[in-house]
């Protein structure tokens, strides 16, 4: 595996839940920070959230108190728990080191859309 893999992603309505996940490629060093990124159509791709090896988070504001990432070292996965979904959440959420390399492994991403 060279490249990320997002999963989880769908279709929810406003005020729901979703929890997306990610296979990290064998390639990265375990305790590597790692980010969950998304990109609205139209728009650059934006930081959501960030882990450090040891497991410290943070957020983008826009998400704070509504999004969780956490990270499992050992089966190189991390995931992101999204809870109070909101339409503007909507976007193709993607998962990469941080902060993120010019040369970054891109995955295809997972897209999530919420209704109003």
């Amino acid at each position: 595996q060279v490249q990320f893999v997002e999963s989880g992603g769908g279709l929810v309505q406003s005020g729901g839940s979703l929890t997306l996940s990610c296979a990290v490629p064998g390639i990265i060093f375990r305790m590597h920070p790692l980010g969950w990124y998304r990109q609205a159509s139209g728009k650059q791709r934006d930081l959501v959230a960030s882990i450090s090896g040891d497991g410290r988070a943070n957020y983008a504001d826009s998400v704070k108190g509504r999004f969780t990432i956490s990270r499992d070292n050992a089966k190189n996965t991390v995931s992101l728990q999204m809870s109070s979904l909101k339409p503007e959440d909507t976007a193709v959420y993607y998962c990469a080191t941080y902060p993120a390399s010019p040369f970054e492994r891109w995955g295809q991403g997972t897209q999530v859309t919420v209704s109003s």
